[in-house]
C-alpha cells in the first residue's frame, strides 16, 4: 500500500527555487509553496489547515521570516512543527532566537535525511524561560530609561529645533533618516537619526564597500584534495566524513561548503573611513553623537533602550547569524553602549573581532550598575574627535 505524502508549506519569495524543492520531493511530499505573508496568514486563518508542517526557506529578516513565524506560533497558534532552511551555519546563541523552530538544516541537506526530519521530528517548542539566552527583562532598567528619555527630549527640544533647521538648510532631503535594524531577540524596527548624509547615501553604499575599514583581506583557500577538506583527506578512507548534495546533485563536503560560504561573506559590519556621503553639518553631529538623539523616540516606544548592543542593519545581523557571538542579541538594543566607549576612551581603530567581543561581553553582564557606568563615560567620550 502507498504510504500518504505528508502536505508541507513552503515559504520563499524565489519561484524557481520552489519549484525545484517541489519537483525534488514530489514522490515524498505534497508541496504548498506560498510566496507571500499575507498568503501564509490567510492559509492559517481557515477553520482546517490542510498542512502538516512548514519549511521556511526565506532570509531571518524578510517577510517572511522570523517575524513571521513568531505571528504564527504567537498570534494564529501554528502547532505544526516548522523546519528553517538556512543559508549559514547557525551556532546555539542565534538557534535559541529561533523558539518554536522544530530545527535548522543547511539549504543543500541529503534528501534522505531531511525526509527523516519531516517525517519523524516533531518536537514542541522550548519554553522561552528555559533558554540560558533569554533577554532578562529588568522593570528598573525600563523605568530608568523612560524617564531619561522622556526628561533629555524635553531639555534637548531648543537644541533638536537648531539641527533640524541646519539639516534642511544645507541640503534638500527629510530632516530625519530611519532605516530598519535588528535589536533584541533579532526584532526588526525603524531606526531614527538625524540625516548626516546626501539624500542618495544609501544608493551608493554598494560601490564604496571596498572601502570599508572592517573589510579584511581576500585569504587563500584551503588545500582540498581529490574534492575532499584536509580533514576528511586526513581520515584515510578517500571519502568525505559528512557529505552534502548542492542544486545540481553534485556532492559537496559539508565543512569545505561553510568555509567557502564563511570566506564569501565578507566582513559582518561596515563602515566607511572619510565618508564621502556626510555633509558639513553631518560631520559635527556624527563626532558629537547629536545625530543619535532622535533614537530617544525609539526608547520610548519601547525599541531600544538607553544603554545596550547598538541594533544592527538587517544586511549585518544576519552575518553574525553565523558565528559564536550571535548571544549579542539577548541584550537590550541601545543608543550608547560598551564598545562606543571602549572606541573613543582608547583612540584609533578597533577590529571587527574586538567589537564582536564587547557586544558579547554586554549581553552576558549587563545590568542597571552596569550601564550607569557606561551612561556617565559617554558623556566625555562625545567630545572626541572620532565618530562611531
Amino acid at each position: 500500500m502507498k504510504k500518504a505524502k505528508k502536505t508541507v508549506v513552503y515559504l520563499s519569495a524565489d519561484a524557481a527555487e520552489a519549484a525545484r524543492f517541489q519537483q525534488t520531493y514530489a514522490d515524498d511530499l505534497a508541496v504548498l509553496h506560498i510566496d507571500s505573508a499575507a498568503r501564509m496568514v490567510a492559509l492559517c486563518q481557515r477553520p482546517e489547515r490542510a498542512f502538516e508542517a512548514i519549511i521556511d526557506a526565506a532570509p531571518l529578516t524578510s517577510r517572511l521570516g522570523l517575524e513571521l513565524m513568531r505571528m504564527l506560533k504567537k498570534e494564529l497558534a501554528v502547532e505544526c512543527p516548522v523546519f528553517w532552511l538556512a543559508n549559514a551555519e547557525l551556532t546555539p546563541a542565534a538557534q535559541a532566537l529561533l523558539l518554536g523552530i522544530a530545527d535548522v538544516l543547511p539549504q543543500h541537506m541529503a534528501r534522505k535525511e531531511l525526509l527523516a526530519r519531516i517525517y519523524f521530528v516533531n518536537r514542541p517548542a522550548a519554553p522561552e524561560a528555559a533558554s540560558q539566552y533569554t533577554f532578562r527583562k529588568t522593570p528598573g532598567k525600563r523605568v530608568f530609561d523612560i524617564v531619561c528619555a522622556t526628561a533629555a527630549l524635553v531639555l534637548l527640544s531648543p537644541l533638536l529645533l537648531v539641527v533640524a533647521a541646519l539639516v534642511r538648510l544645507e541640503s534638500r532631503g527629510p530632516v530625519f533618516y530611519f532605516s530598519y535594524r535588528v535589536g533584541t531577540g533579532y526584532k526588526v524596527f525603524k531606526f531614527w537619526k538625524f540625516r548626516s548624509m546626501r539624500p542618495d547615501a544609501d544608493k551608493l553604499l554598494a560601490s564604496m564597500k571596498k572601502l570599508n575599514q572592517y573589510a579584511t583581506p581576500p585569504t587563500a583557500a584551503p588545500a582540498v584534495v581529490a574534492g575532499l577538506c584536509a580533514t576528511c583527506a586526513l581520515g584515510g578512507t578517500g571519502r568525505c566524513q559528512s557529505l552534502l548534495f548542492d542544486e545540481k546533485g553534485a556532492e559537496v563536503c559539508e565543512k569545505q561548503y561553510w568555509l567557502d560560504k564563511k570566506a564569501q561573506g565578507g566582513a559582518a559590519f561596515v563602515k566607511i573611513a572619510n565618508d564621502a556621503r556626510i555633509t558639513r553639518a553631518g560631520h559635527f553631529i556624527r563626532n558629537t553623537s547629536i545625530d543619535e538623539l532622535p533614537q530617544l523616540w525609539n526608547v520610548l516606544r519601547g525599541d531600544m533602550a538607553i544603554v545596550g548592543n547598538r541594533p544592527l542593519p538587517l544586511y549585518e545581523a544576519e552575518k553574525l547569524m553565523t558565528d559564536q557571538f550571535a548571544a549579542r542579541f539577548i541584550a537590550p538594543a541601545g543608543i550608547t553602549g560598551l564598545w562606543q566607549v571602549m572606541k573613543r576612551g582608547k583612540g584609533g581603530d578597533m577590529s571587527e573581532d574586538e567589537r564582536k567581543a564587547l557586544d558579547n561581553e554586554y549581553a552576558q553582564q549587563h545590568s542597571l550598575r552596569k550601564c550607569l557606568k557606561i551612561l556617565l563615560r559617554t558623556i566625555p567620550a562625545l567630545f572626541q574627535k572620532e565618530n562611531v
